[in-house]
């Protein structure tokens, strides 16, 4: 159990750090480290990431680091995107859904290091449409791919939307917690929650939300950058020696 609420301290600093990261491993670690069914895994993870989003979006929100138009915008058609997604699920085995995933991470992080320094503050453009079909591809690829979206949801406003870094990270964190509430909502009438689980798993993702804000706002632009890609890159990374690919 101290290692679940270890890991889930570690999830809500992912969070805060970067804007994502915490979904992705919220679900394993409820199942492997505190033993609880998969199908609980999942509301309680909707949960337990949904409120520490919410929490962190309104701390980004008082520093002025939350874009309403590209929240707006993404969270709204991300929705509409993930339901579609979803449908295409089943007509991919899961293996190819994580090595489909892993690619996509590695194209993004290595957009994202590629980049030229004096284009990592661009001027915010958040066009509807832009942001829009962003958005809506980015939730179709959620959907579809069954993650939090947090790994690309930074990436995609930073490369769609022209936000800064630090920008897109608060704003990534709205449009989380809405997606995941949206989820929670789908579970609420088919799952039992773990009550106390629950409420200990997300005091300790709070905690690592309250270590990884300060942070991610005094950290240098370019290498909170580099180190999300980098981070980015090494997820990719395991999944595909996991799945067979990238093993000798």
């Amino acid at each position: 159990m101290w290692l679940a609420l270890t890991l889930a301290v570690a999830i809500g600093l992912a969070l805060g750090l970067m804007g994502g990261g915490g979904a992705i491993i919220t679900v394993p670690v409820l199942v492997y480290a505190a033993h609880v069914s998969p199908d609980q895994a999942v509301g309680m993870s909707l949960a337990v990431v949904g409120v520490t989003s919410l929490v962190g979006a309104l701390i980004k929100a008082r520093q002025g680091f939350i874009h309403g138009r590209a929240a707006l915008w993404f969270s709204g058609t991300g929705i509409i995107g993930a339901l579609a997604g979803a449908q295409l699920t089943p007509l991919v085995p899961p293996r190819v859904l994580l090595v489909l995933f892993a690619l996509l991470m590695i194209a993004v992080a290595l957009a994202m290091l590629l980049r030229k320094e004096e284009l990592l503050e661009p001027f915010p453009e958040c066009r509807p449409w832009r942001c829009g079909l962003a958005g809506l591809a980015v939730g179709v690829l959620t959907g579809f791919l069954g993650v939090g979206g947090g790994f690309l949801l930074v990436p995609a406003m930073v490369l769609f939307a022209r936000l800064p870094l630090k920008v897109a990270v608060g704003t990534s964190l709205a449009v989380i917690a809405v997606n995941s509430f949206a989820g929670l909502a789908g579970h609420w009438r088919h799952m039992e929650f773990n009550w106390p689980l629950t409420g200990g798993f997300l005091t300790a993702a709070l905690l690592g939300m309250g270590m990884g804000l300060p942070l991610a706002a005094h950290l240098p632009v370019r290498k909170l950058s580099r180190a999300f890609a980098w981070f980015v890159l090494a997820v990719a990374g395991f999944v595909l020696v996991k799945n067979g690919v990238a093993a000798p």
